[in-house]
């Protein structure tokens, strides 16, 4: 099942929601640096969800099939982990990059996920050309969302860019359908062949979020059955949005005053609503 939003209730609860989860990773930003530890960060997220926002985090005791209780309220995911990674005693240093992802449930019950790269402190050359690559992959993506378009061109352009530059993508996991449920379809996959897959019609409300590698695109799963890495230990980054289709092409749900400018490759695409419209 797809989420399609016609009513403006609707497309104002996920509005609300995206700008909710966005505004909890300009919160706990200021706290991202050498010294913290991944579960110190869980708790600043979790305490102003719940404290400030009202907010109820998705990720805690989420429980797909065939999978134990995800024992955290984000994910934490630093270097050669690729995505899904627990918080807990891992002290963050300079030159590590660490991938925050955010899903909330507002009192209304529409959900909001979204995730940011940070860099400790002076980190590589090659982890901000990763970083950098993927912010591009992901906003490329974007720029393909309108009525009419496929799945497949996001794919085709994320998977073009990143390969371009020297990296691969994740297969194994993908963007998804989100509204008054966490995961649902359509399955964005970052990577595909263009005018293939679901045509995007208006209302749809999905994730973008492109898991890009350094190395090769193999994954392993740790005995936690969470933590994905990287196989040959290579970096790894990823970005993700909630968007919504429009009837002229794309809104960006998860925004909010601290989100990262889009990158000069999209320069001039229209992404939020207008005043009118908000």
């Amino acid at each position: 099942m797809n989420s399609v939003f016609t009513a403006e209730k609707d497309i104002l609860g996920m509005r609300e929601a995206g700008r909710l989860a966005s505004e909890v990773l300009d919160h706990v930003a200021p706290h991202v640096k050498a010294g913290v530890s991944t579960a110190e960060l869980d708790r600043i997220c979790h305490e102003y969800m719940r404290d400030v926002q009202k907010t109820i985090p998705a990720p805690l005791n989420y429980q797909p099939p065939g999978y134990p209780p995800f024992p955290a309220s984000i994910c934490t995911s630093v270097n050669d982990v690729i995505c899904h990674g627990i918080p807990g005693e891992k002290i963050l240093k300079t030159g590590d990059v660490v991938n925050l992802d955010i899903t909330v449930i507002t009192p209304d019950g529409y959900y909001g996920d979204t995730s940011r790269m940070f860099m400790v402190g002076e980190v590589s050359v090659l982890a901000k050309r990763l970083t950098q690559i993927t912010f591009e992959c992901m906003w490329l993506g974007i720029a393909q969302v309108k009525p009419g378009a496929s799945l497949g061109d996001i794919g085709h352009v994320i998977q073009t860019h990143a390969e371009k530059a020297g990296y691969s993508v994740v297969r194994e996991y993908c963007g998804h359908g989100i509204g008054k449920v966490f995961h649902q379809d359509p399955q964005i996959l970052h990577y595909g062949r263009p005018g293939t897959g679901e045509k995007l019609q208006e209302g749809m409300t999905f994730t973008i979020e492109p898991m890009i590698n350094a190395g090769k695109r193999d994954i392993r799963t740790m005995p936690d059955q969470w933590t994905v890495k990287t196989k040959d230990r290579s970096l790894s980054a990823q970005w993700e949005h909630t968007l919504l289709v429009t009837a002229t092409g794309v809104e960006v749900l998860t925004w909010s005053e601290g989100s990262n400018p889009p990158p000069d490759c999209v320069k001039g695409l229209s992404f939020r609503p207008s005043l009118a419209s908000a």
